[in-house]
């Protein structure tokens, strides 16, 4: 008889992936958003979403279908599924979202208590949060026993406690929008919800979610790859209630104080006057475990992936990944901070055309062309906006294609548009010699 999963390990495993999920950037940017766009703040959230919540769950399901990532980046070619897929990885993983998450929680859960942190202080918390990273990570299809069953309900338990104490003691103000707020609250949103890294996390996230169902002993894929869907959508249900709830913090910390320059600010300022230091004892707590589950999530699943394509196990690549992570989370947030916006530009909108098209595997089998042209097209936009936002300009190029509308932050929408049409009425046997689309036929 085959088996399924039930209600209660679906929910499980839908926590276990939105704890993953949920780290620094998902803190730090929905009060931020509500702080700055004030009594407007909910069109904001609508563009937030589109980029940190349902792109995300679409890039689950998108796995779901495909297997996994090289799959489906191997619809637009061999060579760049594996250059997409190592940069994916490494850009989610040790490079730049492992190491952010270690900083930030350092930031929020120890520089408040301490007059003049040194490196040393910032050392020794990095050993220790790596350290207990390391231990969670030895076994990746177990994760639904510790996120999902205790440190996942106790992230959830905590935000939602700070979320309704705010709603409750401080009254609503409908405030005039300010900042990146003053203006274009949804394109706003739309832009920042890039910073949480989620899209790209769900690609990789994945194989994890999968492994933990197979843990859980099923075996039908059709189950498997089920299961995963709907882990992926009480997920998204779970990021959009947290958001909405941290976001109406962010609204009314704007009637306690108007000086913040972060998310991190606005819940210390709002938190801080209402609780005094056991808020921000509080707040350091829930830093923590934010960045602790979605560390270990990251720290997995890229283990995983380098494990499978080399002959190094699985544990080895997660004490080179932590060691690395370590290393690089020691050169602060703001230096990693620095390098993230440049990386970001050139990766996500690649990513989120990827996930988009994954949607119509069926649709687009007869156009085999799509893939390769949309991702292309995106790809060398996206790079060149990437670029430019790193203060290095191409004459005559850059500023051709910063012209692009709607805006130059999405330059690559038409693009990626064009690069769909293009392929959808090109013959499907014309280039594919020249793009080796019968070997990735073979490779998805």
């Amino acid at each position: 008889m085959k088996k399924t999963l039930n209600k209660r390990s679906i929910i499980l495993v839908g926590i276990t992936l939105f704890s993953m999920f949920f780290g620094s950037g998902n803190l730090i940017f929905p009060p931020y958003l509500g702080f700055q766009a004030g009594g407007k703040a909910w069109f904001g959230l609508l563009g937030f979403a589109l980029t940190a919540i349902i792109c995300p769950v679409l890039a689950v399901i998108a796995i779901a279908r495909f297997d996994d990532l090289p799959h489906l980046a191997g619809k637009a070619g061999k060579k760049f599924a594996i250059i997409f897929t190592i940069l994916a990885f490494l850009s989610i993983g040790p490079c730049l979202a492992i190491p952010r998450n270690a900083a930030v929680s350092f930031e929020m859960a120890v520089v408040p208590f301490v007059k003049t942190p040194t490196l040393a202080l910032r050392i020794i918390y990095s050993l220790i949060f790596f350290g207990i990273s390391y231990l969670l990570c030895v076994h990746p299809e177990s994760l639904t026993d510790t996120l999902g069953k205790i440190l996942g309900p106790v992230l959830l338990g905590l935000m939602l406690f700070v979320a309704v104490l705010c709603m409750i003691q401080i009254p609503y103000v409908s405030l005039e929008p300010t900042g990146a707020y003053a203006d274009h609250q949804v394109l706003q949103g739309f832009l920042d919800g890039y910073q949480t890294m989620d899209t790209i996390a769900a690609l990789n996230f994945g194989n994890i979610i999968a492994l933990n169902i197979i843990h859980m002993g099923i075996k039908d894929k059709k189950e498997v790859v089920s299961g995963t869907m709907k882990a992926g959508i009480i997920a998204g249900i779970l990021l959009f209630v947290v958001y909405a709830a941290m976001m109406q913090v962010g609204v009314l910390s704007g009637t306690v104080s108007q000086n913040a320059t972060n998310g991190a600010n606005v819940l210390t300022n709002i938190v801080g006057s209402l609780l005094g230091n056991k808020g921000i004892i509080l707040l350091g707590v829930i830093y923590v475990l934010a960045c602790l589950t979605t560390c270990v999530g990251l720290l997995c699943s890229c283990a995983e992936y380098f494990a499978s394509i080399s002959k190094m196990s699985y544990k080895k690549w997660v004490i080179l990944f932590t060691v690395s992570s370590f290393a690089m989370s020691i050169v602060g947030l703001d230096q990693i901070l620095k390098i993230s916006v440049p990386i970001l530009n050139a990766i996500y909108p690649v990513a989120m055309v990827l996930v988009l098209l994954g949607q119509f595997k069926k649709h687009l089998e007869k156009h085999p062309m799509v893939f390769p042209l949309a991702i292309l097209l995106t790809g060398i936009v996206s790079v060149i906006y990437a670029l430019s936002s790193a203060g290095i300009r191409i004459p005559y190029v850059t500023g051709l294609i910063l012209s692009i509308p709607p805006t130059a932050d999405l330059c690559w929408l038409i693009p990626a548009a064009a690069g769909i049409v293009i392929g959808w009425v090109l013959p499907a046997g014309r280039l594919g010699d020249s793009c080796s689309l019968s070997a990735d036929r073979e490779a998805s």
